[in-house]
């Protein structure tokens, strides 16, 4: 079904026969297919009804794990619904709004006739990640307490959803709005509205065209007019990105399995093959230097899963009221940094794992390019490396240094665990992580002995870093569990061999000077 999808992707017709306008967006049955499945088996709901509690989120995210590769891209659409539904869900808690408690009961239903699907239309010709200055979409309030927008919306994912968020500034009577973040407000709208449609039947909007995208051909992606849509505000005034915030969390953690997902799902068909195809008279895995790529990219997939898995298991426990200062610290620093290296690490992988299949990765008729291609957008959506790197270094000023605090204690505090297994083999690769964690340390003091410039330019490296080290201790935790197996210590050994900290190793801060900074730019341009 989810090649099918691939093979028929969406198609826009604007107008009918006689010149009436239709906006429809066409997309295959596979697709529709994907909407009642994705209904019946809780692919969200689960994480909302916590019927396993404290273990809801993981047994969501287990699910979409296995769906997310087969899913011709249908797990787009589930976490931004995903995203809609945490925003709702933390609103309604508060104040019984019969608008959003319909759209957040109909985004957490398992009964596919009363489903809905979510978009999720921040972006805008301006700029992406750059919301607060970049939006330019504006609000008008009626008489009846709803609102009118007018903009114009460059990229919406799940152009078919049934309702959407998007942000705008709200005018007041002179026609102004503040700007920057404090005029953005968030508003809930749904695509088709009985009491306030186009002739196309759409709720004030025209779809201007889909988008012809490098990958995720399957996903219907459009440019939109928002041309009187009626929408409700959602929270307060001007708190639209801190609303959002809320929501990055949960896509940021799709995308993330998402990457883990489709890094298991190419080693698994390079695994296979291996045991099919001869070369020089042999399989391929019989063949050591072909087996050392198929474990790197098999230990490359085990990191991503631990490390997601493991913000998972952070959100659920602090969804239903659990969780301590140091769960919620690690919560918000882990989830930038799960997302922004598992993405590069899926199209790392992916591209390995095509070269593996020789000429036959490289044919369309085998499917396999279109796993380069969809796994390339996931440094993109949700903050790409450098937006999250940043992010990183925010959550950390923000706090005033507790959230590395945390970092660091819940590092020595699991490496100490190990330790206690009493697992002699393990023994190098804990101390490997522990120089790292030392050498870490010693960096970000150095930092801020010099002004912080050295941290802000090294951000991606100091990123890779945190990442490198704490997947390193889940790593070995697997390894010294009770139903460990060799090859699960061999797991780790290569994890902990490579440069667990490339912030401190290869980064000194003495390269990351301002003089630095003007050399870097000369470089470039001239």
């Amino acid at each position: 079904m989810g090649r099918n999808c691939e093979l028929n992707p969406p198609v826009l017709t604007r107008f009918n026969a006689w010149g009436d306008r239709m906006d429809q967006v066409n997309t295959c049955n596979d697709w529709k297919e994907m909407k009642k499945i994705s209904a019946e088996e809780g692919l969200v709901a689960h994480g909302y009804l916590r019927n396993s509690d404290k273990f809801s989120r993981l047994h969501q995210f287990a699910k979409i794990y296995l769906f997310a590769p087969s899913s011709g891209m249908y797990s787009c659409p589930l976490a931004m619904l995903d995203g809609a539904a945490f925003v709702l869900e933390s609103l309604l808690k508060d104040n019984n709004n019969e608008v959003l408690s319909n759209a957040f009961s109909r985004l957490t239903s398992k009964d596919c006739n009363k489903f809905w699907t979510s978009g999720q239309w921040m972006t805008e010709k301006a700029g992406g990640s750059d919301v607060a200055n970049a939006t330019e979409t504006v609000a008008h309030k009626q008489k009846n307490g709803t609102y009118k927008l007018y903009g114009y919306k460059w990229f919406t994912s799940a152009t078919d959803a049934d309702m959407a968020l998007t942000l705008a500034r709200v005018l007041d009577e002179s026609g102004n709005a503040p700007p920057g973040t404090k005029g953005l407000s968030l508003f809930y709208l749904e695509t088709r509205k009985n009491e306030s449609k186009t002739a196309s039947g759409l709720n004030g909007i025209q779809i201007l065209r889909l988008k012809d995208k490098l990958g995720t051909r399957q996903l219907p992606t459009g440019e939109l007019l928002l041309d009187g849509t009626v929408a409700h505000l959602v929270g307060e005034h001007g708190k639209g990105v801190r609303l959002i915030s809320g929501m990055l969390t949960v896509t940021r953690i799709h995308n993330s399995v998402w990457s883990a997902a489709s890094m298991k799902r190419i080693l698994l068909l390079s695994k296979d093959y291996a045991t099919k195809r001869q070369a020089f008279g042999t399989l391929l895995c019989d063949h050591p230097l072909h087996i050392q790529t198929l474990a790197r990219m098999e230990v490359e997939s085990r990191a991503a899963f631990l490390l997601t898995f493991e913000v998972i298991r952070l959100l659920g426990v602090i969804e239903v009221g659990g969780g301590n200062e140091m769960e919620r610290n690690l919560l918000r620093l882990l989830t930038p940094i799960a997302k922004l290296y598992t993405a590069k690490q899926a199209i790392s992988v992916a591209s390995e794992g095509l070269e593996s299949f020789g000429g036959a990765g490289y044919l369309e008729d085998t499917g396999l390019p279109g796993i380069l291609r969809d796994a390339q957008v996931l440094s993109i959506w949700e903050g790409t490396t450098n937006i999250l790197a940043l992010d990183t270094l925010r959550a950390i000023a923000k706090s005033k240094g507790q959230v590395l605090n945390s970092f660091f204690e819940s590092v020595n505090a699991r490496l100490s665990g190990v330790t206690d297994s009493g697992n002699k083999d393990l023994k190098s690769s804990v101390a490997k992580v522990s120089i790292a964690t030392g050498d870490l340390r010693a960096f970000i003091n150095q930092s801020s002995a010099n002004g912080h410039d050295g941290l802000f330019l090294a951000a991606r490296d100091f990123a890779y870093s945190l990442f490198r080290i704490y997947s390193a201790v889940l790593i070995l935790e697997h390894a010294a569990w009770a139903e460990a197996t060799p090859s699960d210590q061999h797991a780790a050994s290569i994890w902990c061999s490579q440069d667990l900290s490339p912030a401190a190793n290869n980064c000194r801060i003495s390269a990351y000077t301002k003089k630095t900074s003007v050399l870097n730019r000369e470089l470039v341009y001239n």
